[in-house]
């Protein structure tokens, strides 16, 4: 069991990334409910709806052979066929450093491969319904971040897979399905963590990253 797990059975709050306004990391960042992909040609950059998370992908690159570990890791990139295929080492071991929503942590050995792919509707709408049921539904009434009920069109799939043999025994996978928003592209609310510490952490003050003195 998990020292958040532990917490959260006391009837206490176990910090998070998202609660204590600081980088989710690979693969936490993924617990995220928005999700958008800019393409370049030599470059992908993600957006996250929560608190400005951003990452940058390399395209057909290659993992250097000395890395300085980073927030969400060194990403390289390439397509098979109509997949994209984004492969992450290097992810740095923070103070609340978590592969997911209930603590799990992860070590230096780390190392996440994200399949990206579109679904047609049928088949998204069927994996929205089976993730649902085994998990939880995103609320509709939530700024605009729920899907668009009246969207027939293609889902987006990201399946990925986790090895770290400092804390698994084996690699795992998960898969999220996501569904156009309610709002615009461009439209995505504000969520600003730092200034809603309070709230995010039910009612503590979160301990929101802080230099203890200038970098200059």
């Amino acid at each position: 069991m998990s020292k958040s797990s532990e917490i959260e059975l006391r009837g206490a709050h176990a910090p998070s990334p998202r609660t204590q306004c600081w980088p989710g990391g690979v693969p936490f960042v993924f617990t995220n409910v928005g999700i958008q992909l800019f393409q370049q040609p030599d470059k992908i950059t993600i957006f996250y709806s929560d608190d400005h998370e951003v990452r940058y992908v390399r395209m057909n690159e290659s993992h250097p052979a000395r890395l300085t570990p980073s927030w969400y890791g060194h990403s390289v990139a390439h397509y098979e066929g109509d997949t994209l295929v984004i492969d992450t080492i290097g992810v740095k071991d923070g103070p609340f450093a978590m592969v997911d929503a209930y603590g799990t942590p992860h070590s230096p050995t780390l190392h996440v491969v994200e399949r990206y792919r579109l679904l047609d509707y049928g088949a998204a709408k069927e994996a929205e319904e089976r993730g649902e049921k085994e998990n939880f539904a995103v609320p509709v009434a939530d700024s605009g971040i729920g899907r668009d009920l009246e969207y027939k069109g293609k889902g987006f799939q990201l399946h990925f897979t986790v090895e770290d043999e400092g804390v698994f025994t084996t690699p795992w996978s998960a898969t999220v399905t996501y569904r156009r928003p309610s709002l615009p592209l461009g439209q995505w609310p504000e969520l600003v963590c730092a200034e809603n510490a309070r709230a995010y952490d039910h009612g503590g003050k979160a301990a929101i990253p802080t230099a203890d003195k200038p970098d200059f």
